[in-house]
């Protein structure tokens, strides 16, 4: 008499290779990746992955390499830094998407349950303005919102592993920004996220941003991170208290169509003219480049070869 174990060893051996990965956790919904413990912990992107996004964040006007379409140019033109200071902004919140450009180390902790206690959701911690991302393994989630209920902080976020990636699918995230420089997203976007894992202590970090409001292709981006041994799991942030930062409740501050004087900064101190910095899909790709140093090499002559801004190692200003 066949016992069931041996009847389930070769049942296995019967099935299609891709069938045999589900029955053994490879990406399935019986037992979760592979290596349910290698993504947890703390990891920190190096100085120079984030340098543009650190400190007072990048340069208005500079959307160069963003598939921004017009909506999102007139929106992004209009903006003005001081408007944080607005005491209904002072709490401002981004969205799950600056992960993708935050400063901040990712604290990815591992929820487990089930009778197996499997591995249902991996989450990403909250930071003091970027709302906690939950990605539900598998099916084991809630199930999606309906696309007219209210966006709530935390989206709503579904995964799989394929080998040692895994990838999540994000949606009903809230209306925010793209970069924090005046480039938005519309309650309308969705991100891809694909966590890729080297090894026990490296890993890279995927981003696709679509929108169909305000962004014309995906927009790509990428970050390396390492683990920090022994770093700290806790990313818990008091919570933000609105105070006045100078703005009168009720005023806002804000560019005109035409009247932001900031639009031709990349000009004045990069010599990139405002052709480019305004950004949009042919901006992403290296015939752009190459059509920007020909006109570029025509103007050289012009330029001051005085650094003005951004010239010491630490970003100050000065010669």
């Amino acid at each position: 008499m066949i016992t069931f174990a041996t009847a389930l060893v070769l049942t296995s051996v019967a099935l299609p290779v891709r069938a045999q990965g589900v029955i053994q956790g490879e990406g399935g919904a019986v037992a979760g990746p592979p290596q349910p413990a290698g993504l947890s912990g703390s990891w920190v992107s190096p100085l120079t992955e984030a340098a543009l996004e650190r400190n007072a964040g990048p340069i208005i006007g500079d959307w160069t390499g963003m598939p921004i379409n017009e909506a999102a140019r007139a929106r992004a033109q209009s903006y003005a830094p001081g408007s944080l200071a607005e005491p209904e902004n002072v709490c401002h919140f981004y969205t799950q998407w600056h992960f993708a450009d935050t400063v901040y180390p990712l604290g990815i902790v591992a929820v487990t349950g089930g009778p197996t206690n499997e591995v249902l959701a991996w989450k990403i911690l909250p930071k003091e303005d970027i709302p906690p991302m939950t990605i539900w393994m598998d099916g084991n989630g809630p199930p999606p919102p309906s696309k007219i209920a209210d966006h709530h902080r935390g989206a709503y976020t579904v995964g799989h592993w394929e080998g040692n990636m895994l990838v999540a699918y994000t949606r009903d995230m809230k209306a925010g920004m793209a970069r924090r420089n005046g480039a938005f997203v519309s309650d309308e976007a969705t991100m891809t996220s694909f966590f890729i894992l080297h090894g026990s202590s490296r890993m890279t970090a995927v981003y696709t941003l679509q929108d169909p409001l305000y962004l014309t292709q995906p927009y790509v981006y990428s970050r390396a991170y390492e683990r920090v041994v022994g770093g700290p799991n806790s990313f818990g942030y008091p919570p933000c208290i609105p105070t006045f930062n100078g703005v009168s409740e009720g005023q806002v501050i804000v560019h005109l169509p035409g009247q932001n004087k900031d639009l031709d900064y990349m000009m004045r101190h990069f010599h990139i003219p405002e052709y480019a910095s305004r950004g949009g899909a042919d901006t992403m790709y290296p015939a752009f480049r190459d059509k920007l140093k020909a006109d570029y090499l025509k103007l050289y002559h012009t330029f001051s070869k005085k650094c003005t801004f951004l010239c010491s190692p630490g970003g100050s200003d000065g010669e």
